[in-house]
């Protein structure tokens, strides 16, 4: 490949399905990185494929680190796209994960570059994954939403269509240009309590990978995560128990839901 994007494998994929997941605006309470950090750790995955992010990102705002390798050989690791492939077997598609920092620069260059990976790995499907704020009752279960080019898995994973009219991130903006040049897609979104602090918010990734299942037809090991969410369930309810302000406001919000 020429430009930004390298393919490093050569033996094609079987009819793939890519998730990727961007680090920064599109990733409230690192919901979305931690799903897709989930995946690449269940799965036995090659590196595949990377974009070079020299022409997207600024590096005085995500940096390049320093590594020792050899004993005493320096070395700099750039903060690059990686994406990473796990060949499944049988008769389904492999799985095709990506995981990066939201670019800051250039985005329809690297828009550009995205679409070029997907048309070389021949991806079926693209799950674009992420998370936003709102004002949910931290008890309730995460409701994930979005938008899919594909009318029949939009029915069968009960999205409505967003009405949202606004700023986008590099999500919004990778599934326009998907969604123009044919590539089938879905844009899954989790939304969370914008009042609880913690992070990783592992409830609403397990929410996502629930709602990448189902759309993918692929199943995870999701036990770990779970675990995570219970534990981070129990750290939510405990912050709010001692917060008075918190526990008040939780109240007027509860009651404005259930007389809606």
């Amino acid at each position: 490949m020429s430009g930004p994007l390298t393919v490093y494998e050569a033996e094609s994929l079987q009819q793939p399905i890519l998730v990727v997941a961007y680090a920064g605006w599109s990733d409230a309470g690192d919901a979305a990185t931690t799903a897709v950090r989930s995946l690449l750790e269940q799965f036995q995955m090659s590196r595949y494929a990377c974009i070079d992010t020299e022409e997207y990102l600024d590096f005085t705002v995500v940096r390049p680190h320093v590594r020792i390798r050899d004993g005493d050989q320096r070395e700099v690791v750039w903060p690059n796209h990686e994406f990473f492939a796990a060949r499944l077997g049988g008769t389904g598609p492999d799985l095709l994960v990506g995981l990066g920092v939201e670019p800051h620069l250039r985005w329809k260059s690297y828009a550009r570059s995205f679409v070029e990976l997907v048309r070389a790995a021949d991806a079926r499907l693209v799950v674009l994954l992420g998370a936003y704020l709102g004002e949910v009752i931290y008890s309730q279960p995460i409701q994930v939403g979005g938008y899919t080019s594909d009318a029949e898995l939009a029915e069968r994973l009960e999205l409505v269509r967003p009405s949202y009219e606004g700023p986008t991130g590099i999500v919004g903006v990778l599934g326009d240009a998907l969604r123009s040049e044919k590539i089938e897609t879905a844009s899954l979104w989790a939304q969370i309590p914008h009042y609880v602090p913690t992070t990783p918010n592992a409830r609403a990734a397990l929410a996502l990978l629930h709602a990448l299942q189902r759309a993918s037809g692929l199943r995870f090991d999701l036990g770990s995560l779970e675990r995570e969410a219970a534990s981070f369930d129990e750290e939510v309810s405990q912050l709010v128990a001692t917060d008075p302000q918190l526990a008040a406001y939780v109240r007027e919000l509860k009651r404005r839901v259930f007389t809606q």
